[in-house]
């Protein structure tokens, strides 16, 4: 799965996740603050955000909040479980690589360790504390811009 390219594929990542972002936006403004019970969809959903971050190097976050958000589950909630998961998969996806290509150098991998550890806590204070609204819009925000970006970039126009 290593040496499948896969750059053609984060064009339309990117305009799925531009297009969820918009609709984070608009849902933002008319917000259900009940937990919703999880969809039937949600394991393919980890499927595909799940393959999409093992082949690609990252997707996981983004895909899976994204979509549990604009799908319209409450953002602490759907922050927090794809949190969970995420270790889960990026445990999965690192014992993989390690397994096939080799050990990372240490100084790669222990700032990565280290900086997912100090802003794990921090990430969970900002979703405890901000208002769901305001947490929806700035996902929403984040989301848009770096879509964009990233589309101009893929575009080949910056």
């Amino acid at each position: 799965m290593s040496n499948i390219e896969v750059s053609s594929a984060r064009r339309f990542v990117y305009i799925y996740l531009l297009i969820m972002g918009i609709y984070i936006l608009w849902k933002s403004l008319r917000i259900v603050l009940a937990p919703r019970p999880p969809a039937g969809w949600t394991s393919l959903l980890g499927f595909g955000a799940g393959f999409l971050d093992a082949t690609g190097g990252g997707g996981w976050g983004p895909m899976t909040t994204s979509t549990l958000v604009g799908s319209g589950h409450a953002p602490r909630y759907s922050v927090g479980s794809v949190n969970t998961a995420e270790f889960f998969v990026t445990v999965a996806a690192a014992t993989t690589f390690f397994a096939e290509l080799g050990a990372v150098p240490l100084d790669h991998f222990i700032p990565l360790v280290l900086g997912g550890v100090l802003a794990a806590p921090f990430g969970g204070w900002i979703v405890k504390h901000v208002p769901a609204r305001g947490l929806m819009t700035a996902v929403g925000c984040l989301i848009v811009i770096v879509s964009v970006f990233q589309l101009l970039r893929a575009f080949k126009v910056l």
